[in-house]
Parts: structure tokens; C-alpha cells; sequence
């Protein structure tokens, strides 16, 4: 019989082990990952302001430009952009681009979309953000001013 009552998790967001001691179930908080290095070669091959999704996929680079109001990413057939991948729904995520800014949308997925690191159902999308499919990494690239500092480095001067 499990001697911990389930009022004690409930309230204290602690699980006992043995006797005294306990460990927090705090959920964790966003993971900073480091940027791959291809990512800042392609930025600046692109000639042409616009916005792009950015990803690797079979060891290969690809740059898909955001052409119209809404990109599906997702495994179906009928999406944009597409990973042949169980970790990734039919149906996995909305990029709607707009004048005023671009934005993505989880499209009811099973494991969630998550923009650098925290999971999200609606969020506005800035240069160099990392969107999570599954276990694919998309970085969204905002040229609008080619040839000018991105907002990293404007930030650090």
C-alpha cells in the first residue's frame, strides 16, 4: 500500500521518498538551445527580404519562404511543409504570415508545438525563433532588411 496520501501531492507539489525527504514535481522551465551553425551561413545567403522557415532535413538544408497567408506543417500529404515522422501529427501546426507580423498556431497536435523551449497554442513568431515539431527544429527568418544587423546583434552593440 502506498503510504502517501494523494492530498499530500495536491497540496505541497511534493512527492515523499523515504521518511523526511521530498522531491519537487515543478514542471521544467524553457531549454536554451544552442543555434546548428549552418543556420547563420543560410541567413546570409538569402538575397531576396522575406520570411522563411529554416530546417534540416536528411542531412540536407532547406529554406521554404513563407509565399502565402498560411503554411501547414505537418505529416499529411497536403502540407506545406511535411516530416514523414510518427512524432509529428497530420495536422501538427499553422505559420500564418501577415503584414503585421507572422504568428504560429498548434492545429490540435498530440505532442504539442513549442517555440524556444515552451509549448504554445498561439504565439507571435521573431527572427531566429525556434519552433519545435515533434523532434524537428524549425527556425523562422524574418529578412525584411536584408544586408541590415538582425536583432540579435543590434541588441549586443
Amino acid at each position: 500500500m502506498d503510504p502517501r496520501l494523494p492530498s499530500d501531492v495536491q497540496t505541497t507539489g511534493t512527492l515523499p521518498l523515504s521518511g523526511q525527504e521530498s522531491v519537487s514535481v515543478a514542471p521544467p522551465g524553457p531549454v536554451e538551445r544552442e543555434r546548428p551553425t549552418w543556420l547563420h551561413d543560410t541567413r546570409d545567403g538569402l538575397t531576396v527580404p522575406g520570411r522563411y522557415l529554416a530546417y534540416e532535413e536528411a542531412g540536407r538544408h532547406v529554406v521554404a519562404p513563407l509565399a502565402q497567408e498560411w503554411t501547414r506543417i505537418g505529416r499529411s500529404l497536403a502540407a506545406d511543409v511535411r516530416f514523414d515522422d510518427a512524432t509529428v501529427s497530420r495536422r501538427h501546426a499553422l505559420v500564418v504570415s501577415q503584414a503585421e507580423g507572422a504568428r504560429v498556431l498548434d492545429d490540435r497536435s498530440l505532442n504539442g508545438v513549442y517555440v524556444n523551449g515552451e509549448r504554445v497554442e498561439w504565439i507571435a513568431l521573431a527572427d531566429g525563433d525556434e519552433i519545435m515539431i515533434g523532434r524537428h527544429a524549425i527556425y523562422f527568418l524574418d529578412t525584411a532588411t536584408v544586408g541590415a544587423a538582425t536583432p540579435q546583434a543590434a541588441l549586443a552593440e
